[in-house]
């Protein structure tokens, strides 16, 4: 297959065959200590799937291939049941090397391909297999002469040179495991990690999940009755969390239990020769969040901040660290803005909303919005003062150090990264990157909408003339909190240019609650998702119609997927008077069936917040749908469980309220990969939401 062929294929399949237009991108960048070199990983081309390790010479601009993938293992890969679960956590499809760790020496690399551990030593090429399968999340120690990992719920560590490989812990219990993360850090919190090298490498910093008092649950395969059901641990709100707790084992055998304080959660751990390692940990009504400090030498915490807030405290991506020079490292929101804290001192100004921290070294490397959330760019710390590294609009991802930084730049004006290694204000290179060129540039405009000055994008077909009369209006946000849908990136907008290409006026807005505007803006949904959310959504429409005559708010229809679909049904349901169809994929439709890192922090416990619960349920008001609905989910969905959809599905059906539910066979939460089954979907939704809007039965033809 070439990429040639793409040219055959509707922009459906081509969407998904090049999994939207991401495959060939560079990504998951590491910088050698001196700066010579970056490794990355990045795909053959942009439909193939597997990722192979490269290295790019910063001197000569060369680059190098360190591991095919597809050498190494030419046919499917065989992976562990771990191993699935942390792709799906971290929303991975591609294949071949997905991850990799190297030492602080930069001299070996590590990293698992069809569950096997295999290493590179960086400076011969060589590569080697230390062991055959079933392996997850191979780290090389600091000195880079032994490999641990996880193996059958123990961690295992390995030494290089004489292959002496061994459990350093681990217990022969089912529902326990050492050194993985457990699926509230993995899907809610952005911890994939459960176990910390000491900077000595004499020892590790370990975490032990004990699942035994969550509840099971249970996913079958009704297209296959004949295979067995998976049994998932899964945490609803109100129920019990996998309990967590840290042990520091010593490669001599020895073990030293950290002391658990008063906290639920395990935010995020770090470790570095600069000082003890430090926690962040959060209770269980995530309204306390505390920095600590652990003693190696008998485990015990020394508290070196807390924050707390009457909502619920930000976990900021990066932090607690320390810097080379042992300044603590953390985020606040205490005044209502993200900002970067060192030894103490808010070293950003209020308007600049930090995002992440990427690195922390002498200084510190981050990526934060300005008076504009719809950008997100790059900055460094350069003493007092800060200096932006990313010059042009767009958003701007940063990776490797302060010193040597690599940036991956998308914008409005080109599809796929520009990928840029920068020392300070010097361009010095540029990565190659191998994305598909989807051929589309959207039909856009930029708007500030209502009061509140929500920020939107409207997309029109492509060539519409207002003399062609009013359009239909399709709203297709996610609308909730933590994730945003506009930003100044030209792939976010190539499936509402598609949709918009079918006869629609197509309007993606951001509400409250999204990131970029401020902790006081995010928290604004607290308690009342429902309300707040779908007045957002409602707001927007009625400015952007009353700026745009093309918009025919007589004909209105809403889809979404996860929050999105939640906030679909949500529309059609309460708001009848302006949404006329809705497109409900995999909603959580009882908030008491969803998890609870993410429930709780906006709901709190549905013991003590019943009316909250019902109030922001869609089965309580099941019996109000006078709109058209079409109820999309995956049977094997892990984060959002069918039951959701069953559940609202039954409850309509009891009311006696028509309604449509499409079961999709075998599929997650993730949206369907396969190139059929994603263009089917895709045309399904639109036929129904033109016949539903116009009562036409129409096939819609490809337009992009």
């Amino acid at each position: 297959m070439t990429d040639i062929s793409l040219e055959d294929l509707s922009f459906l399949r081509r969407q998904a065959r090049t999994q939207r237009f991401t495959l060939g991108a560079p990504k998951q960048f590491k910088v050698a200590p001196d700066g010579s070199r970056v490794l990355f990983l990045r795909t053959e081309s942009g439909i193939d799937a597997r990722h192979s390790l490269w290295a790019f010479d910063v001197a000569s601009g060369e680059e190098t291939k360190l591991v095919d993938a597809a050498e190494l293992l030419p046919g499917e890969e065989d992976l562990p049941p771990e191993e699935r679960a942390r792709r799906e956590r971290s929303r991975e499809t591609g294949g071949g090397v997905v991850g990799y760790a190297v030492d602080d020496a930069f001299t070996v690399a590590a990293f698992s391909l069809s569950g096997k551990l295999h290493t590179l030593d960086l400076a011969t090429g060589e590569i080697s297999v230390l062991v055959d399968g079933s392996v997850i999340d191979p780290r090389p120690s600091p000195d880079g002469g032994r490999v641990a990992y996880v193996r059958d719920r123990h961690l295992r560590v390995i030494d290089r040179a004489t292959g002496e490989d061994r459990v350093v812990a681990g217990e022969d219990a089912e529902d326990i495991t050492w050194g993985l993360a457990e699926f509230i850090a993995a899907e809610e919190m952005g911890r994939t990690r459960g176990y910390w090298w000491a900077p000595d490498g004499r020892s590790l910093l370990v975490q032990r999940s004990d699942k035994a008092a969550v509840p099971r649950w249970t996913i079958a395969d009704p297209a296959n009755p004949k295979s067995p059901a998976n049994v998932v641990a899964y945490p609803a709100a109100g129920e019990k969390n996998v309990d967590v707790t840290l042990a520091i084992i010593g490669l001599d055998g020895s073990r030293v239990d950290v002391a658990k304080t008063d906290w639920e959660y395990l935010a995020a751990v770090h470790w570095s020769a600069a000082g003890k390692p430090l926690l962040s940990v959060q209770s269980r009504d995530q309204r306390v969040l505390e920095i600590q400090a652990v003693d190696p030498a008998d485990g015990s915490v020394e508290v070196l901040h807390t924050e707390t807030d009457e909502h619920w405290v930000e976990i900021a991506a990066g932090v607690p660290a320390w810097t080379t020079g042992g300044a603590l490292v953390r985020e606040s929101a205490a005044d209502g803005h993200h900002r970067l804290v060192v030894d103490g001192v808010a070293v950003t100004p209020p308007g600049l909303q930090v995002r992440s921290i990427l690195h922390v070294g002498d200084e510190v490397l981050f990526s934060a919005s300005e008076a504009d959330p719809t950008q997100i760019h790059v900055f460094r710390t350069e003493g007092g003062e800060l200096r932006r590294l990313s010059t042009e609009d767009g958003v701007h991802i940063g990776a490797g150090n302060a010193a040597l930084t690599v940036l991956s730049s998308w914008s409005l004006d080109h599809s796929g990264p520009v990928v840029t290694v920068v020392s300070g204000e010097k361009t010095l290179a540029r990565i190659s990157s191998h994305t598909v060129d989807p051929d589309v540039v959207p039909n856009l405009t930029w708007l500030t909408l209502g009061e509140r000055g929500l920020r939107a994008a409207l997309i029109l077909p492509t060539g519409y003339e207002e003399s062609e009369g009013k359009l239909p209006v399709l709203l297709d946000p996610y609308g909730g909190p933590h994730a945003q849908r506009v930003l100044q990136t030209r792939n976010a907008f190539l499936t509402p240019q598609w949709l918009a290409d079918q006869g629609f006026a197509v309007l993606v807005a951001d509400g409250r609650g999204t990131p970029g505007r401020g902790s006081a803006w995010e928290k604004e949904v607290a308690g009342k998702l429902a309300d707040v959310t779908l007045a957002d959504q409602v707001d927007a429409l009625r400015a952007a119609a009353a700026l745009h005559p093309e918009l025919d708010t007589e004909r209105v229809a809403i889809r979404g997927w996860s929050y999105g679909g939640y906030l679909s049904a949500l529309a059609v349901l309460r708001r009848p008077d302006v949404f006329h169809a809705g497109i409900a994929g995999a909603p959580v439709t009882d908030w008491s069936l969803y998890d609870t890192h993410y429930t709780e922090r906006y709901l709190g416990l549905p013991q003590e917040e019943t009316e909250s619960y019902e109030h922001n349920s869609l089965i309580a008001g099941a019996g109000d749908l006078s709109r058209s609905l079409l109820i999309v989910h995956g049977l094997a969905d892990d984060n959002v469980f069918v039951a959701h959809s069953l559940r609202l599905s039954s409850a309509l059906l009891a009311k006696g309220r028509t309604h449509v539910f499409l079961p999709l066979a075998g599929a997650t939460h993730m949206t369907p990969q396969a190139e059929e089954v994603a263009e089917n979907l895709m045309r399904t939704q639109v036929d129904w939401i033109v016949r539903e809007l116009t009562g036409e039965v129409v096939k819609s033809e490809e337009n992009a």
